[in-house]
């Protein structure tokens, strides 16, 4: 299968592309800069250059493609508007490219805001919908393009894709545990963060690209909760910091921009993907991988 991914050079995205390779798929991967170009075809991929704005190459890629997915997000948090805009018209344009084929068109979404008071499933719709909403409400709109013949699937991340060299979320907590000389964690520490090794992601990707029919949504998780303190203790050993609770009224000053996520209960079960695409997590726990040093060590 010729597969087009955005994305493609990201974190999620490059283990994607290996994973994809390795199955005997052909890779079409969107790259934005000279680096990521090079990086892509020293796996073996073929490249597209544009970006999440260049409309007319996004849709150029899935046209040519036998199947889309759609990794690729601006994550800006200072304009988080123009992100959302963003992220609404490329989903748009995949679909109307895709309208009418049965092609495959797997979307990355996330866990925020699913459920309240227990892990999210994959039976929980999506509450997000319309250009105002978080993402654009890309995983909705990608979902409705199945009444039009389009085999859209969404793939549902961890707040936590972890694993040696990421970048997001526990990397950044990390960071704020190094400057602020502490390890913290909201209030009580007893809220969840769902997790995923990269390794076992980009599987399930692989997987669902396969296997899941139209209108799936896909957890890619590993770990159903891990306690924020039971992460911040990890962080605290691997850098050699004190670790103690934030009050809430100061988990945003303390945190920044990401203390609205760290202080909420983001767990999930994946009981119904791990069934359907007979997907079996084999990486390391984010534990493991904060005391191995993925998220680095004192100086």
């Amino acid at each position: 299968m010729h597969v087009f991914v955005t994305g493609a050079s990201g974190w999620i995205g490059s283990a994607t592309v290996d994973d994809l390779l390795a199955a005997g798929h052909r890779v079409t991967g969107l790259a934005r800069s000279d680096a990521s170009a090079a990086a892509l075809e020293a796996k073996g991929s073929a490249v597209l250059r544009g970006d999440l704005d260049d409309l007319a190459g996004i849709r150029s890629g899935a046209e040519q493609a036998d199947a889309v997915i759609h990794l690729a997000n601006k994550h800006d948090f200072s304009d988080q508007a123009a992100s959302n805009a963003a992220e609404r018209a490329a989903t748009q344009t995949i679909g109307d490219a895709l309208a009418g084929s049965d092609r495959p068109f797997l979307i990355a979404s996330g866990l925020a805001g699913l459920a309240k008071g227990r892990p999210a499933s994959e039976d929980d719709a999506s509450p997000f919908h319309g250009p105002d909403a978080p993402r654009g409400g890309s995983e909705s709109l990608a979902l409705e393009f199945v009444t039009q013949g389009v085999r859209s699937v969404g793939l549902r991340f961890a707040p936590t894709v972890h694993g040696a060299g990421d970048h997001g979320f526990v990397a950044f907590l990390a960071a704020v545990a190094q400057q602020k000389g502490v390890s913290g964690y909201p209030g009580d520490g007893t809220n969840r963060w769902a997790a995923v090794h990269r390794t076992d992601a980009a599987r399930l990707i692989t997987l669902g690209l396969d296997k899941a029919p139209a209108g799936s949504r896909l957890h890619a998780v590993a770990e159903e909760g891990v306690p924020t303190r039971t992460i911040a203790e990890a962080i605290g050993r691997t850098l050699d910091l004190p670790v103690t609770s934030i009050a809430p009224d100061d988990v945003d000053d303390h945190f920044g921009w990401i203390g609205a996520f760290f202080a909420m209960d983001l767990s999930a079960t994946s009981a119904a993907t791990r069934q359907l695409l007979d997907w079996a997590p084999t990486g390391p726990t984010l534990i493991d991988d904060l005391d191995a040093g993925a998220y680095g060590v004192a100086e």
